[in-house]
C-alpha cells in the first residue's frame, strides 16, 4: 500500500497516457519559485482573490447587523466553563487559553509595514498556522466551531476569535474596553509577507529548534551600541510572536531579555506603559505548558498527516492534553487563582526572589526562592499543587528600571493598571483595523485614541456639483502646473496601506508633520500652500481641494492627448490637526524607495539589499493594486511628470496622458546600460548610433524586463491602446483617492 505522506514514494503501474511513473502534479516542487528565487512576484499582487472567497457576494456589515451580540457573548461564555474531553480545559475555563488565540491572532502586527494582526484570522493558514508559539491554537479554533458553524457568515473567524478573547476576560472579573467587529476573513495561505530571513526545515519530524531561531534578522548582541532588529520585522525570533520567553537565544538573561521586550513591542507600535500592562495582565491568568518534551510532540498542522484533519503537535505522552499537554516547553502558572483578575502577578514577581530551574520539557524558568511562597493549583488534579512560576521575560519586567517604575506604579494602583490593560488590550486587537468608521457593532467605544488616526467631525457641507466646478477653476487660477497638483495630489493619497487601512489623503496631513518634511515630498510644500489659499477662499477644505487639484491635473492631461474625460471626485473630506497625528508612528510610513514617485533614499544600497523593484512591488501590493493598475497607474504618473525631482522619464511632453512611457520601455531599436556601480539608473541608448536617448531607474525598466508587466504594457503601448490606458488610469487614480474612504464606501 501506497503511503501518501512519504515524499519519496510515487505512485507505481503504467498509467493509461503512458509512462511508469508519476513524479508530480500542478504546484510540485521544483516551481518558478524554486528555478529562479529572485525573481519578482507579480503574481502576489493577485492573491486572496473573489475568485477564491466563496463569500464574495456577501455584505458582512448587514450580516454583522443581524447578530444579538450580548446573546451571541452569552453563549461564548458559557462554552468557555464547559470542558469536553478531547481537549480538556484548565482549571475548567477555557478563558486564559481563548486569551492566547486572540492575543496571538493580533500580535503579528507589525508597524513597519502594517501587515500582520488579527483583521483577515491569518492564524488558520501557514505558515503562521503552524508557527511553533501558536502551538495548539488549533485547538482553541476547533473548540469554538459550533458557535462559528451556528452563526455562519453572520461573524467572520477573525472577529469572532478577537471577541472570544474579550469574554474570556470578562468571564474572569476583567472589565475590557470595548469590541469592534469588521474584519473580514482571508481565504487562503499568505504566501507573500516577509516573516524574516531564517530558514526552517518544516520537513523534519520535530523542528521545534530549527523553527525558533533568530540568527539572521538581528545585527550585534543585546548591550551593544548597534545592536538592532531588521525592518519591517517585530518579532524576535522565527516562528514566535513576540520574544522567547526564555531571554534571547534561551540565555535566561533578564536585562537581555528587557532589551528585546522593548524593541519588539515597540515594532508592534506599544509604548512601554503598553508592554508591561500586556505582560502583567496576560498573565494574570491561565498557564504555561511544558509536561513533554519538544522533540515526542509531532509536526505542526500544515506538515500532520491527512487523518489528523488539521489538527498539529499530536502529543503521544499519557493522555496527550490535560495534564500532559506540551506547548512552549514552560510549565507552570503565575499565580495562585489562574481564573481570576487580580494583582497577584505583580505582588509575586515583586515579593519573592526568583531562582532559575527547569521545567519537565527542560526550558528554562524560574522559582521563588523562598519555600512559603504560595502555591497555584493544579490545572487538573483536584488537592494537587505546584510552585508559582515565572519567564525570563518576566523576570525582565523586575530588572528593567523603566518596566520596573510602571510596575511598581501599577502595584500601588490596581485600577489604574486595570484601566491600562484594558485599553492596551483593545488596542493590540483592533490596531490593524483602521479607521473607526469601519467598526461595527454595538460595543465600539465613543472615545477616539490617538492610535486610530482620529479625523474631525465635517465644519461644512460637502461640495455639489457647481461649487465643485468654480473650485475646479479656482485652481487652474492658480496657475500650478499639471505635473505639480497631479504629484501633490498622488503623494497625499500614496501613504494608503491596506494592510492596516492607515494613510491616505483624507485629514490633509501630507500638510501636516511629519509628511511634510519627507524629502519625498518637499515638492509638495510650496503647492499645498497654494492650495490652503483656494481651499480657505471657498470654503472647502484643503484634502478635498488636493484630491480636486489631482482631478483637474489627470483631466487636463487627457485633454491634451486628445480625450474628454471627467475624473470622478467624491467630497466630504476633512482635514486632520497636529494635535490628532500620532508623529512617531506616522514616520513609519515615509517610504525608503517609492517607484511611484521614482524615489530612493540616497543611501538606499547601505540600509537594504532588497532591490527597489521589489520595495515596488511591495507598495502596489499595499495600495491594493492588481498588475494591470500598477502598470497603468505608473505609466500615466510618468506622462504626468510625477518623478520626485521634477525629472522626465521617457517623454518630452510631459503634462500629456500619453503611453510614451509604454512605447520607449518596449522599444527594440534601443538597449540599456548601467550608470552606476549599484545597477540603480540605467541610460537607454539607440542600438544604431550609439546615442543616449534617456535615463532611468530600475522602477522604470521592470516594466519591460518583468514578463508578466511586460505583457500588460504590450497592451497599452500597441496601436489603439491609448484609449483603453486613459481609461485604466482615471479609474485606478480614483481607486487610490478613495483607498482611505470608509466613511462613504464599505471596508
Amino acid at each position: 500500500m501506497t503511503n501518501y505522506t512519504d515524499y519519496e514514494d510515487v505512485l507505481a503501474g503504467k498509467c493509461p497516457f503512458g509512462g511508469d511513473t508519476l513524479g508530480g502534479a500542478q504546484a510540485s516542487s521544483p516551481t518558478l519559485s524554486d528555478w529562479y528565487p529572485h525573481r519578482l512576484r507579480v503574481e502576489q499582487l493577485h492573491r486572496d482573490g473573489n475568485a477564491a472567497n466563496p463569500l464574495s457576494d456577501e455584505d458582512y456589515a448587514e450580516a454583522f447587523a443581524t447578530i444579538d451580540l450580548p446573546a451571541l457573548k452569552d453563549e461564548i461564555k458559557q462554552f468557555l466553563t464547559t470542558s469536553v474531553s478531547w481537549w480538556p480545559s484548565d482549571y475548567g475555563n477555557y478563558g486564559p487559553q481563548m486569551i492566547r488565540m486572540a492575543w496571538h491572532s493580533a500580535g503579528t502586527y507589525r508597524i513597519a509595514d502594517g501587515r500582520g494582526g488579527a483583521g483577515q484570522a491569518m492564524q488558520r493558514f501557514a505558515p503562521i498556522s503552524s508557527w511553533w508559539d501558536n502551538g495548539n491554537t488549533d485547538k482553541s479554533r476547533r473548540l469554538l466551531w459550533p458557535i462559528k458553524q451556528k452563526y455562519g457568515v453572520a461573524i467572520s473567524w477573525a472577529d469572532l476569535m478577537v471577541l472570544t478573547g474579550n469574554c474570556a476576560l470578562e468571564i474572569m472579573g476583567f472589565p475590557t474596553y470595548g469590541f469592534a467587529g469588521g474584519r473580514r476573513d482571508a481565504w487562503e495561505a499568505d504566501d507573500a509577507t516577509w516573516w524574516g530571513p531564517e530558514h526552517i526545515d518544516m520537513t523534519a519530524p520535530s523542528s521545534y529548534d530549527d523553527m525558533v531561531n533568530r540568527d539572521l534578522r538581528w545585527r550585534g548582541k543585546p548591550g551593544d551600541s548597534d545592536y538592532d532588529l531588521q525592518q519591517p520585522l517585530a518579532a524576535s525570533h522565527q516562528s514566535l510572536i513576540y520574544v522567547n520567553p526564555e531571554g534571547p537565544e534561551a540565555n535566561g538573561d533578564p536585562a537581555a531579555s528587557a532589551v528585546d521586550i522593548r524593541i519588539t513591542f515597540g515594532r508592534m507600535a506599544m509604548d512601554d506603559e503598553e508592554t508591561v500592562a500586556l505582560i502583567a495582565g496576560g498573565h494574570a491568568f491561565g498557564k504555561s505548558h511544558g509536561a513533554v518534551a519538544a522533540d515526542r510532540i509531532g509536526p505542526p498542522p500544515e506538515n500532520a498527516p491527512m487523518e489528523a484533519m488539521g489538527l498539529g503537535w499530536h502529543n503521544p505522552e499519557g493522555a496527550g492534553n490535560g495534564a500532559d499537554t506540551m506547548t512552549n516547553g514552560i510549565e507552570g502558572s503565575w499565580t495562585p487563582n489562574p481564573t481570576t483578575w487580580d494583582n497577584d502577578y505583580l505582588k509575586n514577581l515583586f515579593r519573592f526572589e526568583w531562582e532559575q530551574t527547569r521545567s519537565p520539557a527542560g526550558a528554562l524558568q524560574w522559582t521563588p526562592v523562598d519555600p512559603a511562597a504560595p502555591r497555584t493549583p493544579d490545572a487538573h488534579r483536584e488537592g494537587v499543587e505546584h510552585p508559582l512560576m515565572m519567564m525570563t521575560s518576566d523576570i525582565a519586567l523586575k530588572v528593567d528600571p523603566v518596566y520596573r517604575e510602571i510596575c511598581e506604579r501599577f502595584l500601588a494602583d490596581f485600577d489604574a493598571f486595570t484601566l491600562a490593560f484594558s485599553k492596551a488590550w483593545y488596542k493590540l486587537t483592533h490596531r490593524d483595523m483602521g479607521p473607526k468608521a469601519r467598526y461595527l457593532g454595538s460595543d465600539v467605544p465613543a472615545e477616539d485614541l490617538p492610535w486610530q488616526d482620529p479625523l474631525p467631525e465635517p465644519t461644512h457641507a460637502p461640495l455639489d456639483a457647481a461649487g465643485t466646478a468654480a473650485l475646479k477653476e479656482a485652481i487652474r487660477g492658480t496657475g500650478l502646473s499639471t505635473s505639480d497638483l497631479a504629484y501633490t495630489a498622488f503623494s497625499s493619497a500614496v501613504t494608503y496601506r491596506d494592510s492596516d487601512k492607515r494613510g491616505g489623503a483624507n485629514g490633509a496631513r501630507l500638510a501636516l508633520a511629519p509628511q511634510k518634511d519627507w524629502v519625498v515630498n518637499r515638492r509638495t510644500v510650496p503647492v499645498v500652500e497654494a492650495l490652503r489659499g483656494v481651499a480657505e477662499r471657498s470654503g472647502a477644505s484643503l484634502a478635498d481641494t488636493i484630491v480636486l487639484a489631482g482631478c483637474v491635473a489627470v483631466e487636463d492631461a487627457a485633454r491634451a492627448a486628445g480625450h474628454e474625460v471627467e475624473v470622478p471626485f467624491t467630497g466630504g473630506r476633512v482635514d486632520a490637526t497636529q494635535e490628532q497625528t500620532d508623529v512617531p508612528t506616522f514616520e513609519w510610513l515615509a517610504p525608503l524607495s517609492d517607484g511611484f514617485r521614482n524615489y530612493a533614499q540616497a543611501n538606499l544600497t547601505e540600509v537594504t539589499p532588497v532591490s527597489p523593484e521589489q520595495l515596488f512591488l511591495d507598495k502596489a501590493d499595499l495600495l491594493g493594486l492588481s498588475a494591470p493598475e500598477w502598470v497603468a497607474l505608473t505609466g500615466g504618473l510618468r506622462a504626468l511628470g510625477c518623478n520626485h525631482d521634477g525629472s522626465a522619464t521617457f517623454t518630452d511632453r510631459v503634462g500629456t496622458l500619453s503611453t510614451d512611457f509604454f512605447t520607449t520601455v518596449l522599444d527594440a531599436d534601443l538597449q540599456w546600460r548601467t550608470l552606476d556601480d549599484s545597477g540603480l539608473r540605467f541610460a537607454l541608448d539607440d542600438r544604431e548610433s550609439g546615442e543616449q536617448r534617456h535615463e532611468a531607474t530600475r522602477d522604470d525598466l521592470v516594466f519591460g524586463a518583468n514578463a508578466q508587466l511586460r505583457a500588460v504594457a504590450e497592451v497599452y503601448g500597441s496601436a489603439g491602446g491609448e484609449k483603453r490606458f486613459v481609461r485604466d488610469f482615471v479609474a485606478v487614480w480614483d481607486k487610490v483617492m478613495m483607498a482611505d474612504r470608509y466613511d462613504v464606501k464599505a471596508g
